[in-house]
C-alpha cells in the first residue's frame, strides 16, 4: 500500500516524510528569546516575593523593583533619587531578563542537537548568569550582599534556576523543529 519512507519506522506513517527545519532563523531567536526572558523576569519575582519577603524577610515587598538600582549605582544613589528607582529598577531587571533570554535562545539550539534537555541547560545557565552578573555588579559597586556567604550564594542558584528553567522552557517549545507532513506520491 504504502512507501517505504515511513518517519516513523513503525508503517503507521506510510507515505508521509518530515519536513524539519532545525535551525531557527534570527527573528524567531530573538522572539523565542525576548518571551523567555520576560516570563523568567516576572517569575524570578515572584520567588522573591515569596522568599525573600515573605519566607525570609530580607527585604518589603517594594523593594523588589528598585533593588536592581541599589546592586549597581548603590544605595545611596537609589535613596536619592526616590520613586524614580523603582523605574529604573525595573527597567535593569527587565532589560538584563531580555537579554539573557535571547542569549539563552542563541545557545538552544546548539544544545538541542545533541540530545540535552532545556531544563538541564537551564540549571548550569542560572549559575553562570548568578556568577557574571554579580561579578558585575562587585566591579561596579561597593554596594552589595556578601557574595561569599553560602546563603547568599545558595539563595541566589536558587532564585535564577527560577528565571532559567521558565526561560528554557518557553525557548525550547517556540524554536522547537517545525514538522510538516507531506504525502510522497
Amino acid at each position: 500500500m504504502g512507501s517505504n519512507l515511513s518517519t516513523s519506522g513503525n508503517g503507521f506513517n506510510d507515505g508521509l516524510q518530515s519536513g524539519a527545519s532545525s535551525r531557527p532563523d534570527r527573528q524567531a531567536i530573538i522572539r523565542a528569546g525576548v518571551a523567555g526572558g520576560l516570563a523568567g523576569a516576572v517569575i524570578i519575582w515572584i520567588y522573591e516575593a515569596l522568599i525573600w519577603v515573605g519566607a525570609q524577610h530580607l527585604m518589603p515587598l517594594v523593594g523588589i523593583p528598585r533593588n536592581a538600582t541599589g546592586l549597581v549605582f548603590g544605595k545611596a544613589f537609589q535613596e536619592s533619587i526616590g520613586v524614580w528607582a523603582y523605574v529604573i529598577g525595573t527597567g535593569i531587571h527587565f532589560v538584563f531578563a531580555i537579554a539573557w533570554g535571547v542569549l539563552f535562545a542563541m545557545i538552544w539550539p546548539y544544545f538541542r542537537r545533541r540530545g540535552y534537555e532545556a531544563t538541564f541547560v537551564a540549571l548550569f545557565y542560572a549559575m553562570l548568569a548568578w556568577i557574571v552578573m554579580h561579578v558585575a555588579i562587585m566591579i561596579t559597586s561597593d554596594n552589595h550582599p556578601n557574595y561569599y556567604d553560602p546563603v547568599v550564594i545558595i539563595g541566589g542558584f536558587m532564585s535564577h534556576f527560577c528565571f532559567t528553567v521558565p526561560l528554557a522552557l518557553i525557548v525550547k517549545k517556540m524554536l522547537a523543529p517545525v514538522t510538516r507532513q507531506t504525502t510522497v506520491r
